[in-house]
């Protein structure tokens, strides 16, 4: 199946996919926000569906845990903040571009290594702060950074070629092939190429929220164990201090929760539970109303609920609207 051929399966085979979420206004639901969902239960039976969630979509940076996994099985020794950055899309705050850096520097390396885009910070704080300081794009600011620097790290480890590591043939990229399979108990359905050039590897979103399952039932000191409790202990690294994925992961503990662009997010509880969804139309808008109603229906009874859930549409500077989960 071709990359192209993927991103069409699921609004191709699913026409009429449900409505996740809708946009109010002023009392009038002005739009729609659809979508496919599934919940797993804790020994890993899907206990919930909406859409389709067997059809393929490319879970962009949901996959970055299997990636991280990856690179501790090609050897690498990271750990701690070092392998939550590994794992990240950072939001470009300073604590984030320092550790990248660092990393770099350990292995000789440095950041006209990397062959990320040069972008500015995730952060639209962080990106102000950073242009009006006089700054432009960089490679080591776009929010994959860590993860690429790690993958380097691999591949000087191994002897493998630097310049090549984003092939899908690079020996490195085929263990990631590997761990994404292994982890999602299913073959990767399409593979393409992330906005990071990383290679992007497809699943179902059942696949998705089976991996995510894996990492925190996984035994301890295995990679992926490994990976799900340094981005558990070390959250502001996996995203940023503002940002959903790591207010979750801090005030539910043993919870691994990370996004994607493109509207996806997957979410595994310290007991097994977990969950995936894709909003189709790629609005993040979306996210933290629909992964706060999921959490709900796991029962998850935490203030940092409501706050992700929270968001309002302003008129002028009143807020006279919001995005609500419509499950």
């Amino acid at each position: 199946m071709t990359s192209s051929a993927a991103a069409s399966s699921i609004s191709d085979s699913v026409p009429g996919l449900p409505v996740l979420a809708e946009v109010v206004r002023s009392g009038f639901v002005e739009g729609h926000h659809r979508g496919s969902l599934v919940v797993l239960a804790a020994d890993g039976s899907v206990e919930m569906s909406l859409g389709d969630p067997s059809a393929p979509v490319f879970p962009r940076s949901s996959n970055k845990p299997m990636q991280a996994a990856a690179v501790l099985r090609a050897g690498l020794d990271l750990s701690g903040e070092r392998l939550a950055l590994a794992a990240a899309s950072h939001s470009g705050e300073g604590f984030h571009l320092d550790l990248v850096r660092k990393m770099l520097t350990e292995h000789g390396l440095t950041p006209d290594d990397l062959q990320t885009p040069a972008d500015l910070p995730l952060d639209p704080v962080e990106a102000e702060t950073y242009l009006a300081a006089g700054h432009v794009r960089e490679r080591l600011t776009m929010n994959c950074s860590g993860k690429h620097a790690a993958m380097l790290a691999a591949c000087l480890h191994n002897g493998w070629d630097t310049g090549t590591y984003l092939d899908p043939a690079h020996p490195l990229q085929q263990l990631v092939h590997r761990v994404v399979e292994e982890a999602a108990g299913e073959p990767v359905a399409a593979v393409g190429t992330d906005g990071c050039g990383a290679p992007l590897m497809a699943l179902s979103l059942v696949g998705l929220a089976r991996a995510f399952r894996t990492f925190v039932t996984a035994e301890q000191d295995t990679a992926e164990r490994r990976v799900a409790d340094a981005m558990r202990a070390h959250p502001e690294y996996v995203a940023g201090t503002r940002r959903p994925d790591t207010w979750l992961m801090r005030e539910v503990p043993g919870t691994l929760s990370k996004m994607g662009a493109e509207a996806v997010q997957a979410v595994a509880l310290a007991d097994g539970r977990a969950l995936a969804f894709k909003i189709d139309d790629g609005s993040t808008r979306a996210l933290g109303p629909v992964l706060a109603r999921a959490l709900g229906l796991l029962n998850v009874d935490a203030p940092v609920v409501s706050r992700i859930g929270r968001a309002p549409l302003l008129g002028g500077s009143a807020e006279v609207g919001e995005i609500r989960a419509a499950f």
